[in-house]
């Protein structure tokens, strides 16, 4: 690890460098614990994580369990029919107050002391607590999280201020994903992918414009039309789109990969929809360490009866090849973002504007988290 200030390796990228002349970020900002410790307390605690399905805490009781950048959340529809985001932390001795990642309650009570707090958040009993002096129970409650509800899914965000969802994302975004209709779309299954990489190989590796789809999946490659595809930045997101083909279409990929066109999300900092006629997955990328990155897909579409089963377990099939091949080449980028041999790269005008729209934004991120110490 190099022995320079954290400071030092942030000011070592240049964000105002036009798309023809700029470098990536320095091969440190991969391999640096100081950087991912940064990383998880501003850019995954200041901005709108996912949370998880909507579709999983519809009814009032039901509850979602996570942890994000370290902290340990709960989001849970009231009993008034209100969806809320908790720390799921008792407010006697911090311990997680539901343990089950997911499920239905008529109330949250604390396996510990058996403190008990309505599905509200507001606690409701604190066994043996008599005679505790300037002790009022409406003064601990479960400490709340910013939750917010957009198309399928839950977000929330650990800071407790920040724009709105709608407001981060644009409006524009906002209605023209709504467009694709993805309310006619149904949860299928969900997969966890582990890459020995930084989380950001991984996202670089997303936002290359489709640069090395023809050199690593000739499978997808058959199905886009390469000449075509196009890379759209927004403020905080990067639409990669293509015209679809059929002609020399490899089978097995153009069985579960139709339509018009493909349409690829980014929203930063670390969740992606690939989009297509009927079917979509999206990716959650998550660090669980300077070197390895966790990749949870949830796969969706608009048919989920049994008689849609071949074809959906056959699209999956295409989307594991397709991680499969990545997961390889990411492999390779962290260890030669280890060697003397790389520091920084050049960006490809035509295929690379989204990548160093991600670069922009985490500078910035971590930038100000390191001028606030």
């Amino acid at each position: 690890m190099t022995t320079d200030s954290i400071a030092d390796l942030i000011d070592r990228y240049q964000p105002d460098r036009p798309l023809a002349r700029a470098r990536t970020i320095p091969a440190s900002w991969y391999v640096d614990p100081r950087i991912l410790d940064l990383e998880l307390r501003t850019t995954f605690a200041n901005t709108w994580q996912y949370g998880c399905r909507l579709d999983q805490v519809r009814e009032p009781g039901q509850f979602v369990t996570l942890e994000l950048a370290g902290e340990p959340l709960l989001i849970v529809r009231g009993a008034d029919g209100v969806l809320r985001g908790f720390f799921n932390v008792c407010r006697h001795h911090a311990a997680a107050v539901v343990a089950e990642p997911a499920g239905c309650l008529k109330r949250l009570q604390c396996p510990y002391h058996g403190w008990t707090y309505t599905l509200e958040g507001r606690l409701k009993a604190a066994p043996a607590f008599e005679g505790v002096e300037d002790f009022d129970p409406a003064d601990h409650g479960l400490v709340p999280v910013s939750t917010a509800v957009w198309e399928n899914w839950v977000f929330v965000r650990l800071a407790s201020e920040g724009p709105s969802l709608e407001e981060f994302l644009g409006p524009e975004v906002v209605a023209e994903v709504g467009a694709l209709g993805l309310a006619n779309l149904h949860w299928f299954d969900r997969k966890h992918y582990v890459f020995d990489c930084n989380w950001k190989v991984f996202v670089d590796n997303y936002l290359d414009g489709g640069y090395h789809v023809p050199y690593l999946h000739a499978g997808l490659g058959s199905v886009l039309d390469y000449n075509k595809y196009t890379i759209e930045n927004g403020r905080h997101h990067c639409l990669q789109s293509s015209p679809m083909v059929t002609r020399g279409a490899e089978a097995e990929t153009g069985a579960v990969r139709k339509g018009d066109r493909a349409c690829y999300y980014w929203f930063y900092p670390n969740f992606m929809v690939n989009w297509y006629q009927g079917v979509m997955d999206t990716n959650l990328v998550y660090p669980r360490g300077v070197d390895q990155t966790e990749v949870i897909f949830d796969f969706w579409f608009a048919d989920v009866s049994e008689s849609a089963r071949a074809f959906n377990r056959a699209s999956i099939d295409i989307a594991n090849r397709v991680q499969d091949e990545d997961e390889g080449i990411c492999r390779s980028v962290q260890r030669g973002l280890h060697s003397r041999a790389y520091d920084t790269g050049r960006l490809s005008v035509r295929r690379e504007a989204g990548e160093q729209l991600f670069h922009q934004l985490l500078h910035a991120e971590l930038k100000a988290g390191a001028m606030r110490g």
